[in-house]
Formats: C-alpha cells, structure tokens, sequence
C-alpha cells in the first residue's frame, strides 16, 4: 500500500510515516514545515519506500504515481501556532482538505481525516460521544482551528455523499508523546520542559480544568486500524482516563523528580474546562482502546524531551496551554 500522509514532519504525522513504513508500506511525507519539523523524519530519508515531498497542500498537491490512502493530518495543532498562524490554519483546514480530498477522488484512495476534539469546543456534555454537535464559539480566540475542523469534517462527508470517495473522520484528543516541539505550548511538553530545567511549572487558571491525555502510540494504532477498516465515522480516539490539569503538572513534576514550585497564570479564552471522549465506538467497531499508563508515557516523554533540550537548547519552554 502505497499512503500519502499530509502533515508527515509533525508530531503525529512522523509517528505514522514511522509506523507504516515499519510495517511494510510505501509513504509520501508532504509537508511545508510551518510547525513541522525536518528533523522529525530525517531518519527515514534513506529508508526504501520513503519519500517526502515540501508542498503546502493549502495551495496544492501533487504526487505522482498510485496512491491507495491519503491521510489529511496537514494543520498547525497547538494553540500557540494557531494563534499565531490563524490564516494558515483555516486555509489548511479547508484549501488543504479540499486539495487533498481532490487527490483522493483522482487516485481512487480512501481517505483520512485527522479532526479533533476541538470541534466540541466548551462541552455541555460530558464525556464527550460523536453525536455530540458541540458548543464551539465561532470567533473566539480558538475559533481559526476549531471551525477550520468543523468545515472539513464537513467536506469530507460532502465528498463522500457527492462523489462516492471513501473517507474517514477520527477526533483526536490530547496526545502527547515524543518529538512534540518544547515550545508549541501544549500542558506536557510546557510541564515536561519547565521541570527539566529547573523553572516554576506554569498552570493557567487553577488548574482544575480535566484532560485526558493518550500516548502517541496507542493512537497511531488507532489511527491505523480506522484506516484499514472502511468505517466512514467520525469516530473518537483518546484516553477516557480523565486528569486534572494540576494533578497533571504534579505527576511531571514528580517524575522528572523537580524541585519546582507550580505557579499559576490567567486561563485562556475559550479554555474548554472539561475534555474525556466516550469511545464506546472505537471498542465496538475498531477493538481498540489505549493500553499505555499515563506514568509509563510520561515517562517516555521525559526521557525523549531531557535528550532534546540537552541537544538543542531552547529559550524558554512556552507558555502551558492546557486546551491543546
């Protein structure tokens, strides 16, 4: 099988494009390295099968050959690049899943979209299940990803009802885990990244917001078994194990045996106060749930984010944002 994965130098992206090639598959990274990063998947370049791609798939996509599956994770993902990067955002939500769902359509591949729990928004439902419509504030200071996910899943289903391509829409949910920037902003790489250095671990609000945070490892197998399964979704995929964002930032702090103190900052806009998926449709119709502990990957996460900064040092850990 031969798959494009738009998105390929990011966080997830590199994780699939490491786990398909590792299981024998062919794979197209196309990325334009806005929040991607190069060094993400430099250690695949030699690798037979591999082939990356620098495109802006917000402006077009092109790759020869046969394609069998596309998978449109292409999209800043934090809120501190989306913040800073609203028009892209939006343009990769909509002209890069256009561009990309019309790639698919002209190669017969079934395709993948990597929506998010965002669509949800503030939820008044908890925990949150795909029926849920959400409670989404259109232009709020989150509003530039959150509605550029709801106009895609969107598309996509037009595509599908339209055209007859074979799509599918997953709603990831946080997901940490190696190779995540130590600056994007996001709660455990800002918590991870702070305690390694010795600096105060900053908490917006009180900290009593929840999350439910999934190693990256059990989603990409989640991911991969919603690709070769033909269901059309949107189907959630997270961890349901729900934490406090300050129990959260005690956990890092302990395990990275810190002696910082937590200190707590102004929560942001439109800052969802709770966030546990309900994958009950993911255990029916994918057998699939995370199977990692939160200690055990955090654990990974330290071990991988102490290498990094020892390798690149980076001024400042950015500010957490607990939302991502």
């Amino acid at each position: 099988m031969r798959v494009v994965v738009a998105g390929g130098a990011g966080f997830l992206g590199s994780h699939l494009c490491d786990r398909l090639l590792g299981e024998g598959e062919e794979v197209v990274c196309v990325d334009n390295f806005l929040t991607g990063r190069r060094s993400n998947v430099e250690h695949l370049l030699d690798r037979p099968g591999f082939d990356l791609i620098e495109q802006d798939v917000s402006e077009q996509v092109a790759v020869p050959g046969a394609v069998d599956a596309i998978l449109q994770f292409a999209s800043p993902a934090s809120p501190l690049d989306y913040a800073r990067y609203p028009i892209e955002t939006l343009k990769a939500g909509a002209h890069g899943t256009l561009n990309t769902l019309d790639l698919a359509r002209s190669k017969g591949a079934r395709f993948l979209l990597a929506s998010t729990s965002e669509v949800y928004g503030d939820p008044l439902v908890h925990p949150q299940e795909e029926s849920y419509w959400g409670h989404v504030n259109p232009i709020g200071p989150r509003s530039m990803y959150d509605e550029a996910k709801r106009y895609a899943e969107a598309l996509t289903t037009a595509y599908r009802n339209r055209h007859g391509i074979d799509t599918a829409i997953i709603r990831i949910f946080n997901t940490y885990g190696p190779r995540m920037r130590t600056d994007d902003g996001r709660a455990i790489p800002a918590f991870v990244s702070q305690a390694l250095r010795g600096e105060p671990v900053t908490v917006a609000g009180d900290g009593m917001q929840t999350r439910s945070v999934c190693y990256v490892d059990d989603l990409v197998e989640g991911i991969l078994r919603m690709l070769r399964s033909g269901l059309p979704g949107p189907v959630n995929l997270g961890n349901p194990h729900e934490m406090t964002i300050i129990d959260t930032a005690r956990l890092v702090v302990e395990l990275v045996g810190a002696e910082v103190p937590i200190t707590f900052m102004p929560r942001p806009g439109d800052d969802p106060m709770v966030r546990r998926p309900d994958i009950t449709r993911a255990r029916q119709q994918l057998d699939w749930e995370p199977t990692i502990e939160v200690r055990d990957g955090l654990l990974r996460t330290i071990e991988w984010f102490a290498a990094e900064l020892a390798a690149r040092p980076v001024a400042g850990a950015g500010t957490a944002t607990p939302g991502a």
